[in-house]
């Protein structure tokens, strides 16, 4: 009867991280879709940009080289949340999707408005891989300041995580004005509508925004079976 029941629960297990697998499989493929229609986007941008205009903080900051923080900082900070999501991959789906949703919601307001960038701009290295991400007219608005500040509120519970995001989101804010990367308004609406988007992906995703909430709760809290057995031992301790 004991081995039925181990065994029983053995495939409920078993049948749990197949279901993981899939959600996991199948938000990446959404995050993957985004991207490919934030290409478009993006390229339709650049294709069909038009002036550039003032802005009242890049005309009266100085251009500077922020190639490093730019494209090493941004790979730096992706490598670190995908630490993040092997140690828990409950996490994945609902930050995926996330994503995805923030890169779409950033594509429909790229292919909106097709302002030219600023004339004086920081050289980044036109690498084949910075090339599908980043076309030099896909402005509105900064993905690079939205998206750690996204991940700040979905860490939020963390407040080591969250400061990590906040001051990754701040530093990108600062790089890209002082690169002319972005214009004022592009960085200073990334906050407002990232804050939008996550609202949204809690209303889309409540499933996997349940998921990623446990994983968070398991990683700060002993596991039940640790303190089950710490209480055993320690009620043996009093017998003798």
């Amino acid at each position: 009867m004991l081995h039925r029941i181990e065994s029983w629960r053995g495939l409920q297990i078993f049948n749990l991280d197949k279901a993981l697998v899939s959600d996991i499989v199948q938000s990446a493929a959404y995050l993957a879709l985004s991207f490919v229609l934030n290409f478009y986007a993006g390229t339709f941008a650049s294709q069909h940009a038009s002036n550039s205009v003032t802005d009242i903080l890049l005309d009266n900051l100085p251009v500077v080289n922020v190639d490093l923080v730019f494209v090493e900082g941004a790979l730096l900070l992706w490598l670190f949340v995908g630490l993040l999501l092997l140690q828990r991959p409950e996490r994945a789906p609902f930050l995926f999707k996330s994503m995805a949703l923030f890169v779409l919601v950033r594509s429909a307001f790229i292919i909106l408005t097709h302002l030219g960038p600023f004339p004086e701009r920081s050289a980044l290295d036109p690498s084949e891989v910075l090339r599908l991400f980043t076309f030099g007219a896909d402005l509105f608005f900064s993905g690079h300041t939205g998206a750690p500040f996204l991940l700040a509120l979905m860490f939020w519970k963390s407040p080591r995580l969250r400061a990590i995001f906040l001051a990754a989101s701040g530093v990108f804010a600062v790089s890209v004005l002082l690169g002319h990367l972005h214009y004022s308004i592009d960085v200073f609406a990334a906050f407002f509508i990232s804050y939008g988007t996550f609202d949204l992906a809690k209303v889309l995703f409540p499933r996997e925004q349940i998921l990623f909430e446990k994983a968070g709760l398991a990683w700060m809290l002993p596991e039940p079976a640790a303190g089950a057995a710490a209480a055993l031992q320690s009620a043996q301790v009093r017998i003798e």
